[in-house]
């Protein structure tokens, strides 16, 4: 790519850093309005499958598109990088949504706001953009590390990530269980449900800090706190929706999402 796609790299690079604070002040004061949190008065709406369909999707088609324009793009790290990126979208993209066709709740009834959707859509834009020209091109410094050390952090920061993949898709299998038993939302029990009321937002947090210590570059620890200030505030409205729909009958020990702590 031509000299100015290092301009729009780094622009777009300071844009994810700005981003992650003006998420968490945005998300003080307004929860996004969709599954627990769905309201009336968003404008148009779709069926939650395809919007999640549709606002994942630049995650695996714009990656798959840019990847093999970088000079790294044959390099084993950048190549382990991709692939667990590739993988978690994968999941969010075609498995996820598959899911959700099989539940359905009045909450769920009201939609999906368009315009959250194409909010969403348009920061997956950003960030396969960012990731796959990271880990294709501009992530020399990592690419020029070998030895022992650089395969023990690939070890561990891999582990993480599948501890976080294992815990978020449980959670979700779980929550998707509780639906198709019906009689409306209900108090999830057992596994990582008896420390924090979104497990599944902690397994996701937790695969991208493993994947972060994999790719080691600014894109992706840019990526693992734009999550953290997306999903942490998230937890916290799930959290204090729980308490306050369930009172007393709702474990008082439980956090939000960092077990013990938050």
């Amino acid at each position: 790519m031509a000299w100015d796609d290092e301009k729009i790299f780094s622009k777009a690079l300071i844009s994810l850093y700005i981003m992650c604070p003006l998420t968490i002040l945005s998300l003080h004061f307004l929860t996004a309005p969709y599954g627990k949190h769905a309201r009336s008065g968003w404008g148009p709406t779709l069926p939650p499958c395809l919007a999640w369909f549709l606002m994942e999707s630049p995650t695996l088609w714009l990656t798959v598109l840019l990847y093999p324009l970088g000079r790294y793009s044959s390099h084993p790290l950048s190549l382990i990088v991709i692939s667990l990126y590739l993988l978690h979208y994968t999941h969010r993209t075609l498995i996820y949504p598959l899911r959700l066709l099989s539940t359905s709740t009045s909450k769920s009834n009201l939609g999906f706001p368009l315009s959250i959707a194409f909010f969403a859509f348009s920061f997956n834009l950003l960030n396969a953009y960012l990731q796959a020209r990271s880990a294709s091109h501009y992530a020399g410094s990592a690419m020029a590390e070998d030895g022992w050390r650089l395969w023990f952090r690939v070890a561990a920061g891999m582990a993480v990530f599948f501890l976080g993949m294992r815990v978020n898709i449980r959670a979700d299998l779980a929550l998707v269980k509780l639906k198709k038993e019906g009689g409306g939302y209900k108090i999830p029990r057992g596994g990582w449900f008896e420390f924090v009321s979104c497990p599944n937002y902690m397994g996701e947090a937790l695969e991208w800090l493993g994947w972060a210590i994999v790719a080691w570059s600014p894109a992706s620890w840019a990526f693992f706190l734009y999550t953290c200030s997306n999903l942490g505030p998230r937890a916290r409205a799930h959290h204090k929706w729980y308490c306050e729909k369930f009172g007393s009958d709702y474990p008082s020990s439980r956090k939000a999402i960092v077990p013990f702590f938050y």
